[in-house]
């Protein structure tokens, strides 16, 4: 059921999601209670485009071919075949102008392939979630401008939202239903669905939440300019993947752990062998060289039928037959961070994500079960990043709230960590001390090269990093070979024979390449 928007309703936003089809409206009123809420609407049908949509619906029921090519787009085959019946059956079906005709197919291809009354929600890029709390309860959305609101959508019966989740289930490729009421899964589009079916474990019945997908991952260069780090906390980060150092990154639900990580991905470079594993598959490196392995969970019927899980566990110690620089852990949870630290233990590189609030909490699980990481093999994860959503004390980008790392932690030894990077919430800035950073002094003592001389290389990467920020770089794979670009430039550099110049200007030339890099 949608609710229309009543005239005496205040309107704060307006915009399209789907023109000249679907659009939202973000309003208030007395009558709705406290607070903003998301309105939905959508260009109606008259009575005879209705049952022009409900003929066409069951010539196709009928008529419908499936098509050949695996990876023909189900909506531009649905729409052609719309297309077809229409011209087929054109005098039985009526006269419409073409807008007429648009909006009958938007609807065909809203119910057909999409999802329905949701589409719009889901087609919307300010939206990052959708939760459902049972039947006759409004759908409740985040949105990236007003936070989590009401929407005037809902499901009226148990049968209309156990059929729905039914359909999101079979677009997912995975199976729900009395014998096996939970669901995490993948939709066609990667947007992470998590769901319960009828009343087995929930007693207002089905329940479902839905973490879109960006199509676009933001770069680590969006990060920075929506300022969830700094240029000089991601030039430092550079230079930890590029000597094959290890971090994870902790925070809450929905603080951005996943979309951090993607981002730092891009900083590698394209030479590392990357092996991600997830549950659900979220990552996506900008890289060629990149193996992912994905969980899987398996469900018999009846005694005797086989069925054999394949667990994060699995896949971490399958991943070390695949010879990688880094092995990336979507979410460490279970015992697949005993083998992930005996990884590192063995010359690899490791890279994860918890839930944690604090460092101190991360190692206490660690270090119990089910994960049973020895004590002695804590500093091995070199560093700890604690990312969170915060209310911001001006607004930036239009925005009251945003994402930060609000700390930065090297690892020393068990129980002893050395910060080198803290948020200042007063003045929304990054306070860094990476002057007397540890693992900076053990890739100094790895390399030959002074501390000085690092960290002018990390002044020259923070330069760089800010002068990429002011170009237009459209997604994650532009950066990446702008980061290309500087390895390769400074690759060149090396291989020159130095010129007699005085010692304080021994960097230049190098700073001078990086910028002609961002300058071309």
């Amino acid at each position: 059921m949608v609710k229309p928007v009543q005239p005496e309703f205040k309107v704060h936003d307006e915009y399209f999601v789907n023109q000249p089809h679907s659009w939202v409206k973000i309003v208030s009123s007395p009558q709705l209670g406290e607070g903003l809420h998301y309105y939905v609407e959508e260009t109606p049908l008259t009575p005879a485009q209705r049952d022009t949509y409900t003929k066409i619906v069951k010539i196709l029921s009928k008529e419908f071919t499936p098509p050949t090519d695996d990876q023909v787009d189900p909506a531009e085959y649905v729409y052609e075949q719309a297309e077809m019946i229409a011209e087929r059956y054109h005098r039985s079906l009526g006269k419409f102008t073409q807008e007429q005709w648009d909006t009958i197919f938007y609807y065909l291809l809203r119910d057909l392939t999409g999802y329905g009354p949701l589409h719009t929600v889901m087609e919307d890029p300010w939206i990052e979630d959708i939760s459902c709390n049972g039947v006759d309860t409004p759908l409740y959305v985040w949105h990236r401008k007003y936070e989590s609101i009401p929407t005037n959508i809902s499901f009226k019966t148990h049968q209309a939202l156990n059929d729905f989740l039914v359909k999101m289930a079979h677009k997912s490729g995975k199976h729900i239903s009395s014998a096996h009421p939970i669901l995490d899964a993948m939709l066609p589009e990667k947007h992470r669905l998590a769901a319960t079916f009828m009343k087995e474990v929930s007693l207002k019945g089905s329940t479902f939440c839905i973490r879109k997908y960006r199509p676009q991952p933001l770069s680590i260069i969006d990060l920075v300019k929506l300022g969830t780090l700094d240029a000089r906390i991601a030039a430092y980060f550079w230079l930890i993947l590029e000597n094959k150092k290890s971090f994870m990154i902790i925070g809450g639900t929905g603080s951005g752990k996943t979309t951090l990580l993607n981002a730092l991905l891009s900083l590698l470079s394209e030479n590392d062998k990357i092996v991600t594993v997830e549950e659900v598959p979220e990552l996506n490196p900008p890289v060629e060289n990149w193996t992912q392995l994905n969980s899987r969970e398996s469900f018999s019927f009846g005694e005797g039928a086989p069925g054999r899980n394949i667990s994060l566990f699995d896949l971490v110690k399958v991943s070390l037959r695949y010879r990688p620089d880094y092995i990336v852990v979507g979410e460490v949870r279970g015992e697949e961070a005993y083998v992930l630290f005996q990884a590192l233990a063995t010359g690899h590189g490791g890279l994860c994500t918890m839930h944690a609030d604090s460092i101190d909490r991360v190692v206490k699980r660690l270090t119990s079960p089910p994960m049973n990481v020895s004590e002695v093999y804590i500093p091995l994860m070199n560093i700890a990043l604690y990312v969170q959503r915060v209310e911001l004390p001006k607004k930036k980008n239009g925005l009251g709230f945003g994402r930060r790392i609000r700390t930065v932690s090297e690892i020393v030894e068990h129980n002893i960590y050395h910060e080198v990077a803290r948020w200042d919430q007063r003045r929304d800035r990054f306070d860094t001390m990476f002057e007397d950073s540890y693992i900076l002094q053990q890739i100094s003592m790895n390399t030959g090269l002074t501390m000085d001389e690092l960290l002018e290389e990390l002044e020259r990467r923070e330069k760089y990093i800010q002068k990429l920020a002011r170009k237009r770089l459209k997604n994650q794979g532009e950066v990446a070979q702008w980061i290309l670009k500087y390895y390769n430039k400074r690759r060149k550099s090396r291989g020159r024979k130095p010129r007699r110049k005085k010692a304080k200007q021994k960097s230049a030339p190098v700073e001078e390449e990086a910028l002609e890099v961002v300058k071309g």
